[in-house]
């Protein structure tokens, strides 16, 4: 342990070189999934410009409780399912899962197939009950 702190006084300009990298990279690949929103931003996206929420959940947890006219496509079956979205390219397409982790994969995917405008929202459904804003089931 001790070489390692040795190392880490003689070489601190190229161990500070790899934590930026490793920082650009980071946010970097979070850029590229979209950006995040609050729940009450994504109410406001989709209402504004007639945009879309999509779940991302498995089945179950979507019949326990989900927001008012949102698609259901689990994760798993986004890329089959992709052409069911075609006609909201380029109107704001809204992320949902369970704690808005997973929601960052799919943004990958759809952001490659040239959807626009695609938003993760933060919290996922956690924070839309956290929120007490309504669901149905």
């Amino acid at each position: 342990m001790a070489l390692f702190f040795e190392f880490l006084g003689q070489q601190w300009i190229l161990v500070a070189a790899l934590l930026a990298a490793v920082g650009m990279l980071i946010f970097h690949e979070s850029r590229k999934a979209g950006p995040s929103v609050t729940p009450q931003q994504a109410i406001n996206l989709v209402n504004a410009e007639d945009g879309i929420f999509v779940d991302l959940r498995d089945g179950k947890d979507f019949k326990q409780g989900h927001i008012v006219d949102s698609t259901h496509i689990p994760l798993a079956k986004l890329a089959e399912r992709m052409p069911e979205l075609d006609k909201y390219r380029d109107k704001p397409v809204v992320l949902v899962c369970k704690m808005g982790q997973q929601s960052g994969a799919a943004g990958k995917q759809l952001r490659a197939a040239g959807f626009e405008k695609v938003y993760k929202m933060a919290g996922g459904m956690m924070e839309w009950g956290n929120l007490q804003l309504p669901t149905i089931r």
